[in-house]
């Protein structure tokens, strides 16, 4: 997802002429292409988050449409204030992008571990938030943004996802990527989708049919926002984030038709763990066997 994302950003930046790049003394092999093409329009902080934030913010206030670009919890969580005070407060039109979302850098540890960002972000209402699964869904999200100059969080899994999909309209509604025939559903936000479709496709072998819906949209939406998933009575939501405050969570602010909603999402004893992706991903029950466990019980 960063070489489609950067890819796109130079895209973009040849038709935008006020877009900013700002990183934190990473990225190197993926944002050179953008730094020899925009030197004007490039700046490394170094490994100064807050100050990248707030430099952002001051670029922005001078029409820039500034996108800071960092790894795991160090764009968010290391720089919450300044995104909340000087980004946010202020209406400006800077993006924040993190690479690694969940346990994509899981073999570094807790500090790494990028699973409490989106319930944290989603207290700052005024803030978009976006979750895209794979290349696709991160094409469109920048193409959005650039047209749509705001305060934003752009989520990114790591590298070599695989297309997953060829769905477009993310602002509209969820999109829906696997048709089931029943009334049960999976929904997933971020590369975890793989996982879901996996689940999915598996379960038809055995006769059981769930349709697979895709969020990458978590910011601002509205009951109506969500409404394709209003006709299903059984939703199982999958998402490498903790519980509190993640898509689930949403669901169950946004739905009030009686579905029954279940949350698969990392367990707090996996968060202290150190291992790779997958790893993680199965000590913390959201492997496809776990999601397939998940949808037998309830169906």
């Amino acid at each position: 997802m960063r070489t489609t994302f950067i890819q796109e950003l130079l895209v973009q930046a040849r038709q935008h002429p006020k877009i900013f790049l700002v990183v934190g003394d990473l990225g190197f092999s993926v944002v050179e292409p953008f730094a020899e093409e925009f030197p004007d329009r490039f700046l490394n902080v170094g490994v100064a988050e807050q100050n990248m934030t707030g430099v952002a913010a001051g670029l922005a206030s001078e029409v820039y449409h500034v996108f800071t670009y960092s790894i795991a919890n160090f764009p968010t969580l290391r720089c919450l204030e300044q995104i909340r005070n000087d980004v946010v407060y202020h209406r400006l039109p800077v993006t924040v992008v993190s690479v690694g979302a969940g346990f994509a850098y899981g073999n570094l540890g807790y500090s790494h571990h990028a699973v409490q960002d989106i319930g944290i972000l989603r207290t700052l209402p005024e803030l978009t938030i976006l979750s895209p699964a794979d290349p696709g869904e991160t094409r469109e999200c920048v193409q959005w943004l650039t047209d749509n100059p705001r305060p934003a969080y752009l989520r990114l899994g790591k590298a070599s996802e695989p297309v997953l999909h060829e769905t477009r309209g993310l602002t509209r509604a969820p999109l829906k990527i696997l048709e089931g025939q029943s009334d049960c559903a999976l929904v997933a936000t971020g590369s975890i989708l793989q996982v879901a479709l996996e689940a999915a496709h598996k379960l038809a072998n055995e006769g059981i049919s769930v349709s697979v819906f895709s969020c990458p949209w978590l910011q601002s939406v509205t009951a109506e926002f969500f409404q394709p998933l209003a006709a299903f009575r059984r939703l199982t939501v999958l998402e490498e984030h903790v519980a509190a405050g993640g898509l689930a969570s949403l669901l169950r602010e946004h739905l009030t038709g009686g579905q029954k909603i279940l949350s698969l999402a990392p367990s707090a004893s996996a968060l202290n763990q150190v291992g790779s992706q997958e790893f993680l991903r199965r000590r913390s029950g959201i492997d496809s066997e776990a999601v397939m466990a998940a949808v037998r019980r309830i169906f």
